[in-house]
């Protein structure tokens, strides 16, 4: 008998706990169906249900292959639509995650240029954490997502991986700004402005523990994502902040100092399903890394998987 079609039967049965339903929801005679049934579980090598006169219960490997059920069986019909789709010139959207603080005119660019790689293709941009991404792709509600490093990539494709060296946000009358660079050391006994962690837990943890081993213990950890709340927080002496030096050109009283080359920087890189990937996911990575790597400053990293890679190589230290 067909794998699926005994699988999609076993699903039925399962919801229903009852045979005589089940049989009529799939449109056969009941006899047929326990015989299919007892077919799979001979194929298994498992019992699948516990049944007797009066009720019909899943074995603990029952419940295992419902589950496996619905997951392969959602897949197959999404493969089905999208090998459909792509045969009938129909592939018409790339839900893609990105961080809500990606620069205006990043997005505008990824659009342009992904406009001119994939004329037939529209992306559906979503502005989303790491750890939002990551739920969201494994659930197959996102076909790609923009993650920051490290996180867990299980289950993933990762695209070109990008770096980007960090500077400090501080007031334009701090006595650090009179410096031309700075060292994370420097900064001692002031408080940090950083993300919350439950965007990036990964990239959160990384980044302070590259603040301690370097000699900046931050008096205290203030959190915001939005650039505008950064700024004030900023000016208002409740710490300096990390960024590429974007946030600082928004208001004129604070300023942007490079950090030491080699000191802090951040990782991002485009990761996708890797079972039955949107087909045009990877194309989508190249055009990132691409758009991202023009600013002068991000320079395109090993394609390596972040959580296996010490702290020191993933925030670019020797």
């Amino acid at each position: 008998m067909d794998p699926l079609r005994a699988l999609r039967y076993f699903v039925v049965v399962a919801e229903e706990l009852h045979f005589g339903r089940a049989a009529d929801r799939l449109g056969i005679a009941q006899p047929p169906l326990s015989q299919r049934i007892r077919r799979l579980e001979d194929d298994l090598g498992a019992r699948l249900f516990d049944r007797d006169s009066r009720r019909v219960e899943l074995t603990e490997a029952g419940q295992i292959l419902l589950a496996e059920s619905r997951d392969l069986l959602a897949r197959w019909e999404r493969m089905r639509t999208l090998v459909g789709k792509a045969h009938r010139g129909e592939i018409d959207a790339l839900r893609v995650g990105v961080p809500p603080e990606l620069a205006g005119r990043v997005l505008a660019d990824l659009l342009t240029a992904f406009g001119r790689a994939c004329p037939d293709v529209r992306l559906d941009l979503q502005e989303l954490t790491t750890t939002e991404q990551v739920r969201l792709l494994a659930d197959r509600e996102l076909d790609a997502g923009l993650l920051q490093h490290p996180v867990d990539v299980s289950g993933l494709e990762l695209g070109p991986a990008v770096q980007t060296p960090l500077g400090v946000v501080l007031p334009r009358d701090a006595p650090l700004a009179a410096r031309s660079e700075l060292a994370l050391g420097d900064l001692a006994g002031h408080g940090l402005v950083l993300f919350p962690r439950a965007a990036a837990p990964g990239l959160y943890d990384a980044t302070l523990r590259t603040c301690w081993e370097q000699g900046f213990r931050p008096s205290h950890v203030r959190h915001a994502r939005n650039p505008e709340f950064v700024l004030g927080l900023v000016l208002s002496g409740h710490g300096v902040a990390f960024d590429q030096g974007l946030v600082a050109r928004k208001e004129p009283r604070v300023v942007w100092r490079p950090l030491v080359a080699g000191s802090l920087s951040w990782r991002m890189s485009v990761a996708w399903p890797a079972v039955n990937p949107h087909p045009e996911a990877a194309r989508l990575a190249e055009v990132v890394a691409d758009v991202l790597a023009r600013d002068g400053v991000t320079t395109l990293a090993p394609v390596q998987d972040p959580v296996q890679r010490p702290w020191s190589v993933v925030f670019g230290r020797s």
